[in-house]
């Protein structure tokens, strides 16, 4: 083999990987592209703003639809958490305010949760003073029991 032959075959290899690094270049947009849609369909929306006011109705310090405590923050806890998973999840669960950022961070790294951006503190507040852990200790006493004489 001489050394033009070498070359052609060089630039053979050369344009096969230049085409290999153009698709995964295009599959790479794509994924990216589709990524970003998801995300985007998740985020809240001027609709789901309006219905989330609509449906703000408290009673007993207990916001009706969601079951969540009324406090400074809920709507945004509605806004932020809601459209993913239910408001069960978080009252069945109490964290302190450094268990619930990095909750917060898991969701945002492994389950695509959007930045929260100046939102976020306010909703960890809203969640470390409502969904705090509760110190279990005795049941309390028992009161108001009328108690018969045993024989």
């Amino acid at each position: 083999m001489d050394n033009r032959q070498y070359v052609r075959i060089l630039q053979m290899v050369v344009d096969a990987l230049k085409a290999v690094v153009v698709v995964l270049l295009m599959l790479f947009a794509i994924v990216i592209y589709m990524g970003y849609d998801y995300l985007e369909s998740k985020r809240p929306n001027n609709t789901a703003i309006a219905a989330a006011d609509a449906a703000l109705e408290i009673t007993n310090g207990i916001h009706v639809q969601s079951g969540l405590v009324e406090g400074e923050g809920l709507k945004l806890v509605i806004q932020n958490c809601t459209p993913c998973h239910s408001a069960k999840l978080i009252t069945q669960n109490r964290m302190t305010e450094t268990g619930w950022k990095s909750t917060i961070q898991w969701m945002q790294e492994t389950q695509n949760l959007w930045d929260l951006g100046d939102n976020e503190s306010s909703i960890i507040n809203y969640l470390a003073n409502n969904y705090a852990p509760q110190k279990k200790g005795r049941r309390a006493q028992l009161e108001n029991i009328e108690w018969y004489e045993m024989e």
